[in-house]
Parts: C-alpha cells; structure tokens; sequence
C-alpha cells in the first residue's frame, strides 16, 4: 500500500503496467533464436513483410519526446505549433517514396558502409558512425526525459506534500502567472521588471513524489533486456504492441477531455466541446500561420526548419534498419511511408488534446512539458479503472518503440564500422556479443545524459541540425557521380567542428560563458495585437481590472484603469516578446548576481557578429532561421567546390555502386542474388533507366509505381493538412 500511494497509482495501474513489461521481455525471448548472426541480430534476416515494416518505421518514428515536444509547443503557441511540427515532417512524405528503396538496395548492414561502399573509405564510415552514435544518445536522451516530466507530471505532489524549498519555488511561479495574465501595458515599471526576471529565473511550480532520474534508469535498463536479447527482430515485433499502445495513447485523452469541458460549460457532444473551445481561447492560439506574439513559428522558420527535417532525415543511419528489414524494395517505400503517415495523424492528435488542455487548465501549468500528465491524472485517474497505468504504459511503449531501434542502429554502426575493422576475422557470434555490449554503454551514457540536460526542445532542434554533418556527402554521393571522398571528408569535418568540437568545446574556456559580448539578447518587444474577446480574455480583463483596484494607489500611479470587456468586443491587447539569448542555446542564467550562458554555443551566429551583422536587432526567429540555412547549405557548397577542383575516384567502384543502386530488390533473398552476380558482371545494364545516361547525375526516370505513390503520399499529406484544419475550424 505504501508504494501505491507514493506513486499515485492503483493496483489496476501498476497491474497493466507489469503485463506489458512481461510481454515485451516474453517476445524478446521468443525471437532470440533469429539472432545467430551480424545479419539476423541487426537486420532480422530481411525477411518482414508490410505490417511489421509499417509499424517498425511507425515506432521509430514516434517516441514519447514527440508527444512531449508537440504539446509543448502547442500549450505555448496554439494551432500554429502543430503545423511547425508537421511542415518538415509532410514534405517528407513522397520523398521518402523515393528514398526508401535506396535502403534496400545498398544490401549493407549499416548505413556507414554507404561511405566505404560509395567513397571507399573505411575512416568515413568510421566517422560517420561515431557521428551517428553521438547523435543518437542525444535522441535517447531525449525521449527519456520527455518520458520522465511526464510520468513525474502523473504522480505530482499536492502543495500540502511540498518541501520548505520546493515551496518558495512554487511561490514564485504562481507570481510569474499572476504578472503573465495581466496587460503587460497595465503594469507598472516594477512589474514590467519583476515579470521579466521571473521569465528569466523560470521558476517550477510541479514537483513530483518520483524521482525522474531513477525512473529514468529503470525504463533504460528494461529497453536493454529485451532489445539485447531479440535484436531487431525482437523490436519490431515489439512495435506491433507498442504502436497499439501508441495510437490508443493519441486519442485516450479526447473523449474525457471533451465531456470535462462539457460539464465545466453546460454544453453537449463533440461540437460542444470545440464551440467552448473556440470561445475560450484567444484567437491567436487557433491562427494556423500564427499571431506575432509567437515568438518562434514565423512563416520563413517553418520553411527553413522544413528543409533541414528534408535533408538530414535520410541520412539518419535508422533508415537504414527500418528500410533494411524489407523483403523487397516494394515493401520498404510502403512500410517506412505508412508508418511515418501514422505519425503525422498522430501529431495532429496530440495537438488537438493539447488545445483542449489549454481550455481546461489555461495557463495554470507553468512547465508545459508537464500539460500531458496532468491531464492524464486529472482525466484519467478518477475512473479508477487502470486507465493512468494504461497511459503509462502508451507512453513507456513510445519511448522504447524508438529507442530499442536507435540502441540497435547506435551498437551495429560501432560494431560493424569502428570495432570490426579493428578486430577482424572473428564470428559472428563474437561480434553479436560485442554488439550486446556496445548496446548496454549506449544506453548507459544516453541515460546519463538524459539525467543532466535541461530543455526538451532545445535538445530536439539540436539533433535536426546534428544530422547536418554526414547529409551533404550522402544525397551527392547517391545522384551524383562527381561527388569525391575529399569533399565529403572537408564537408564531414567542417560541419563536425561547426556542429560538435566548437559549440560543445568553446564554453569550456574559462570565462566564456560568462563573457558580456556573449551574453546579448535579442530586444524583449512589445507587440499590439487586435482581438474578438472570449470567455478567457473577459474572464483575464476582470482579474487585472480587480488587481488594478487593488494596488493603483500604490504600485501604479501613472497607469490607466483597463477597460471592462465583455464577449464579442473588439480590445487590442499589449504582449511582451521576452529577450532570448542570442549565442546561447539554454539562454541566460541571471541567478546569483552574474549572468552566465547556457547549453551549447551557436557558433555560425558568433561568426556572424563577427561579420558585423548586429543580430540583436534581429527577432529570435530571424537569428535561429540563420543557424538552420547555415547548417543546411554549406556542406553542400563545400561537398561541390571540392569535388569540381579535385580528381575524381576510382571509375569502377562507382560503376559497381550505381549499377547496384539501380538493380530493384524483388523476390526471394536466392534470386536477389541471383541478380546481383548479373550486375557485377555488367554493372551497366540498367544505365538506360537513367534520365540522363552520359552526364555525371545518377538520376532514375519514374515508373508508374513511383508516380503512384508520389500522388498517393502528397494527397496523404493534404489529408493531414485537412484533418488538422477541420480540428482547428470545428465549432467556430
């Protein structure tokens, strides 16, 4: 009795949550005799078919981050950050149609034996790998946190329950939301500081009966057993659970926050619930495109984020494992692109859950990271029925549909790219083992992590551009025939320094962080922005109107009593844009009288002030917009420039790379090679599938299959795009 009551949680809960720890321990054990081989451990044999691959991409691409980072987002910016979520994400849809089958048909373990297959160069496919391992600790790290404030959010403590500290840390949250809800322009100039230091100081105002770094521990420790046991096969097995559990947490919560909404309103039924929406909250927070009190969702940092999600997603070496699986080239595109469509209705799911939070708590919760698991105990927990074990264990299932994969992806790229050509000539069954143990330091150290870092989507906006480093050297190095091993060696290694050594390195200079040059902020703006008052604006007017009362001969002498409103009234409304960090990606800790930078240093936006561009009159958007194009395009003009001005590499191994990049994988694994010992004998045989035979481009003229799904995977994006406005526009 007394672990149920510290944890918050019914026998029922913790009873679901036992049953689907031993499910998935009981399939990993199931599939461990597939698991003899480098081939059947990292690749499961390539034998799946397309409802394994659609939920194996599906789980790889949906983690429980992506819930966190989308309802995060939403609770702070309404409609508009689901959009920013999805924009990258759609316009990968048909190029992932494309794309896929590339996986497929490299018929390699790793995508880093791309570099020594396409450059043939073993020391690049051993950076690449260490690149890649780097990277993927940081999306564990991720997903394990997010996994963490939600599960801490479920089980938070009541303010009777709070220590001595954690209740002058409560006190003043309360205080930033008190000052937040007010007209900015009704403040007085004390205020007017106080909130822009409270914003700064960030105070927490949920404190939990669970310790997030042991959870944190736990849930690795329980992804290690099953996923070291089984393999791949055993995660993407495990991904036909857990992406039940994955869509059934999309939507558990909108039934019961529609009837709450119901209740609290005295309206009925689904448009009920939107109606109450729509008249609750502020018209900014239903804007698609977003009003310019959103900080950072500007139209051209959508586009930009979009491109970089484009070009840095394919070269995430997991596409390799969850295209790699497939049967056949057929099997990949369809798989990995229904899955990842899977995950954009999701997405426009966890936002609209996000949206109906808002009109239920509005700004009470003061870490939007926490929105989900309050309303999961506030929603869920009253039903005593097991219904928060079953969300935890959704949310667990999320996390570990990813991980499991990225922990796999993360122990082959150092087993077969770093430890083999190290310790060669050895079998299979070594390096199996040695993959094992590769897989148990990667989920140590990206545990480890998870328990030191601070923000979740500063983190996730730091991986898409991670990425950035090998993506240059892989798109030429697949369509272009002129892309050499020095530009994708210069390329690898500028971004690297750019991305990894200087961001990371420079702040342990002593003085750095601390440096005044460095500690510039973008200006906190003013914005005047015009409103159609709802029952939260009227309901936000009285209560400054009643603080006004209360304080105007004391605190604000010079101010002017707002104006009562009332629903339906025209009102214009003054925000605050806070200063934001310029270098600095955590922004600034201004506590015990110095000013100190945080998180990791944008080196590419130091360059700039060093050109003499004052980024300080620049909005926060406008500067991170600059960091993405930066990221995005100079590994590809350093990839060309150095290709033009060098020689070219070895005529016959790139003939063998193209002409197996143009051989389709199509029935068994007998006949496939079958058609590869074709295609080492005439590595030309396919050349008058390309559109251009005698220049340098290795682009493929399009069959009826490729203009099929093409079409079908941009109308599946604008069903996304429909789906999502008939979720915004319901009710008003």
């Amino acid at each position: 009795m007394v672990v149920v009551s510290l944890w918050g949680l019914s026998g029922l809960d913790l009873a679901v949550i036992a049953m689907y720890f031993v499910a998935i321990l009981l399939i990993g054990l199931y599939v461990a005799k597939w698991t003899d081989s480098r081939e059947g451990y990292f690749m499961a044999g390539r034998r799946f078919g397309k409802l394994v691959q659609t939920f194996a991409a599906f789980g790889q691409a949906t983690s429980v981050e992506h819930v966190t980072t989308t309802t995060t987002i939403v609770t702070a910016n309404g409609a508009s950050g689901i959009l920013a979520v999805l924009a990258g994400g759609l316009m990968n849809l048909p190029i992932f149609w494309m794309t896929s089958p590339w996986y497929r048909r490299l018929r390699q373990l790793t995508l880093g034996d791309f570099f020594d297959d396409r450059y043939g160069s073993r020391r690049m496919a051993a950076f690449y790998a260490l690149c890649q391992s780097i990277y993927f600790v940081f999306i564990a790290a991720i997903g394990l946190l997010a996994m963490s404030k939600t599960v801490a959010a479920i089980t938070v403590k009541p303010e009777s329950a709070l220590t001595a500290i954690e209740r002058v840390e409560y006190g003043l949250a309360l205080e930033r939301e008190t000052l937040e809800a007010a007209d900015f322009a009704q403040l007085s100039p004390e205020r007017q500081d106080r909130l822009s230091e409270l914003q700064t100081l960030n105070p927490k105002k949920e404190h939990s009966y669970i310790s997030r770094n042991a959870l944190i521990y736990v849930v690795a420790a329980v992804t290690l057993v099953y996923a070291s046991i089984g393999g791949v096969a055993a995660a993407f097995l495990v991904d036909l659970l857990q992406g039940a559990f994955i869509i059934l947490l999309s939507v558990m919560l909108i039934p019961f926050a529609m009837m709450k909404i119901n209740t609290l309103h005295g309206t009925t039924g689904v448009l009920g619930a939107f109606e109450t929406m729509h008249k609750s909250l502020p018209a900014s927070f239903l804007e698609l495109w977003g009003s310019p009190a959103l900080i950072e969702f500007t139209w051209y940092w959508i586009l930009a984020f979009s491109v970089m999600q484009v070009v840095t997603t394919a070269v995430q070496a997991n596409q390799m494992t969850a295209c790699g699986t497939a049967k056949d080239d057929y099997t990949a595109r369809y798989g990995f692109v229904a899955g990842v469509l899977l995950k954009r209705y999701s997405t426009v799911m966890w936002g609209g859950v996000a949206l109906l939070t808002l009109v239920l708590y509005g700004g009470s919760i003061s870490d939007p990271d926490y929105v989900w698991g309050h309303a999961t105990r506030d929603l869920l927990g009253p039903l005593g029925v097991g219904a928060v074990g079953l969300m935890l264990a959704s949310l667990i299932a999320a996390l570990m549909s990813s991980m499991s994969a990225f922990m796999l992806t993360g122990a082959a790229l150092v087993t077969n790219n770093l430890f083999r050509p190290l310790v060669p000539d050895r079998s299979e069954a070594y390096y199996v083992n040695a993959g094992r143990l590769f897989g148990v330091l990667y989920i140590i150290v990206s545990a480890y992590y998870a328990t030191q870092a601070a923000g979740i989507f500063s983190l996730y906006k730091l991986t898409m551009m991670f990425n950035c480093i090998p993506a240059a050297a892989f798109w030429l190095g697949m369509v272009w025939r002129r892309a050499n091993a020095v530009g994708a060696w210069v390329s690898m290694v500028v971004m690297f320094v750019a991305t990894v050594v200087l961001p990371f390195g420079a702040p342990l200079l002593p003085g750095l962080r601390s440096s005044e040059h460095l500690s510039k902020t973008t200006a906190a703006t003013r914005v005047v922005r015009t409103y159609v008052a709802t029952d939260m604006d009227v309901r936000q007017r009285a209560e400054a109107i009643e603080r006004w009362d209360a304080s105007a001969m004391a605190d604000q002498p010079r101010a002017v009593r707002p104006r009562p409103l009332k629903t339906g009234d025209t009102f214009e409304k003054e925000v605050l844009l806070p200063r934001k960090s310029i270098f600095w990606s955590d922004d600034l800790d201004h506590r015990n009288g110095t000013v100190v930078g945080r998180g990791y240093l944008k080196v590419e936006l130091v360059a700039l002030d060093w050109l003499g561009w004052d980024l300080s009159a620049n909005s926060y958007s406008l500067n991170e917009t600059l960091t993405f194009l930066f990221r995005t395009i100079l590994p590809f003009v350093v990839v060309i420039l150095c290709s033009r001005l060098g020689g070219r590499d070895d005529g016959a191994r790139l003939d063998q790379f193209f002409g197996k990049m143009l051989t389709p994988v199509v029935g068994s694994l007998a006949s496939d090679a079958r058609e590869m010992e074709l295609t080492r004998a005439d590595p030309h045989r396919f050349d008058r599938l390309k559109v251009w035979p005698a220049s340098s481009w290795e682009f493929r003229r399009w069959n009826r299959e490729d203009w099929v799904g093409v079409l079908g995977a941009c109308a599946a994006a604008a069903s996304v795009v429909a789906l999502l406005v008939a979720l915004v526009s319901l009710g008003s």
